[in-house]
């Protein structure tokens, strides 16, 4: 196992697939950033931990999916270019094996990404000088929320990735994901929880209530995230063995 993952590094070391996945996600950093500065220099009230984790869930839901697509991608699509499947199998490397490579390749990427975005959450709220201090707990929450809808979709992309070799199907999915991550919570709740993209504001710590035509930031209670987070645990176990067990039973 050690040696499949060993190989998937050695692969992509001059591809600068960390590179791409960085900038795609500084885009997506400095453009809430703008938002914010502009929301806080008209309302200086705004300046709180609460709105700012609001705007990136919500934001999430739209470029994580678009974002996870192009680099399972670009992870996978190596695989359908040659005779690469017939060099891993002449190598003793099973498919499961190369399947589980390319999982924990693809989940190092996006955890990443996320550590570098809540770095930057943290780090745009103190330079700000919010009123409240850090919340740490807060913080954690919320990266845990995007790292575990995040494993899921990687898991449903890279399934596709790997049994289609036309990759534009595996990307229009992303962009598919991307829509209804978007509009999720505009969705009744029933309807949302069964798309899988739904979950990175569904999993969010903070939520918007509009009462009495205010708008308010809400903390919701752990206990009541839990049993989505279980959710998609399952739903990124399920859909993980589910393309395994495809890939070990497909002819290469």
């Amino acid at each position: 196992m050690m040696r499949a993952i060993s190989i998937e590094f050695f692969k992509f070391r001059h591809r600068h697939i960390y590179l791409m996945a960085t900038l795609f996600l500084l885009i997506e950093v400095i453009f809430l950033f703008m938002g914010m500065s502009r929301s806080i220099s008209m309302k200086p009230e705004n300046a709180n931990w609460e709105a700012l984790i609001v705007m990136f869930a919500s934001m999430n839901g739209l470029l994580f999916p678009i974002l996870i697509a192009v680099s399972v991608s670009r992870i996978c699509d190596m695989e359908h270019k040659g005779n690469t499947w017939k060099l891993l199998l002449t190598l003793s490397i099973k498919p499961g094996q190369v399947y589980a490579a390319k999982y924990i390749y693809a989940c190092i990427l996006i955890l990443w990404v996320c550590i570098v975005q809540v770095l930057s959450i943290a780090a745009f709220g103190i330079v700000k000088d919010f009123e409240d201090p850090l919340p740490t707990f807060l913080l954690i929450r919320y990266f845990f929320g995007i790292v575990f809808t995040s494993l899921a979709i990687v898991a449903l992309q890279q399934w596709v990735s790997l049994m289609k070799k036309n990759q534009v199907i595996a990307l229009t999915l992303g962009m598919i994901g991307g829509f209804i991550g978007m509009t999720a919570d505009l969705m009744p709740s029933g309807v949302s929880r069964i798309f899988i993209w739904s979950y990175y504001s569904g999993l969010s710590p903070v939520s918007l209530s509009y009462e009495s035509e205010e708008l308010d930031f809400i903390v919701r209670n752990l206990n009541a995230l839990l049993p989505l987070m279980l959710i998609v645990i399952i739903a990124a176990i399920s859909i993980y063995l589910a393309g395994s067990m495809h890939l070990s039973r497909k002819e290469v």
